[in-house]
């Protein structure tokens, strides 16, 4: 890429649609960057979350998924687009979250979106620990920063959901945790 289209790629201004529709989820949130999807409309990353914001002329935006409910996006670039698969977090119960299913976005072109969405999900993690689990398996323990909290939140993630419902596996990944968890304690 030339310094010319990066720099116009860099300070573009979002497409009406899309600043009309985040402006109307809500004054507190701003859009980072967007990228066209082939299917029509943008993935758009914003100061909340990543966002589908559809091509029809209504200033409406799909939920926001935030940051910290992202488990994983994958990107495979292909000229100046490429696909994004993005898997969110959904909470089970309190401090167990599962993974949902993939959610693919082909993108005709990604601009700044790549990397803003990398930027801002790396941003929730503050750490996170993998654990073997009895019979096999496993189970993620992630810590990250959630807006709005002081405190960091804390999640179980099994590699298996079965696991969750297997009385051993939870009794180690709540041992896990709270090792994580005190050692992890700053008054300590």
């Amino acid at each position: 890429m030339s310094l010319a289209e990066w720099l116009r790629t860099r300070f573009a201004r979002a497409p009406e649609q899309v600043r009309a529709a985040v402006a109307a989820a809500g004054a507190d949130e701003r859009v980072l960057a967007w990228g066209e999807l082939v299917a029509g409309g943008w993935l758009v990353a914003t100061s909340r979350g990543l966002r589908v914001v559809p091509a029809d002329p209504a200033p409406a935006a799909g939920d926001v998924l935030p940051w910290h409910e992202v488990a994983s996006a994958t990107w495979a670039a292909a000229g100046a687009g490429g696909t994004f698969t993005v898997t969110p977090l959904a909470e089970v119960e309190p401090g167990v979250q599962r993974r949902l299913p993939a959610q693919r976005h082909v993108l005709r072109e990604a601009g700044e979106l790549p990397a803003a969405l990398r930027n801002r999900v790396d941003r929730t993690v503050v750490t996170s620990q993998r654990h073997r689990l009895p019979g096999g398996g496993g189970v993620l323990l992630v810590a990250r920063r959630v807006p709005g909290l002081d405190t960091r939140e804390w999640s179980v993630v099994f590699d298996d959901d079965a696991d969750r419902d297997d009385p051993d596996a939870r009794a180690v990944a709540r041992e896990r945790l709270a090792a994580a968890v005190a050692a992890d304690d700053p008054s300590r």
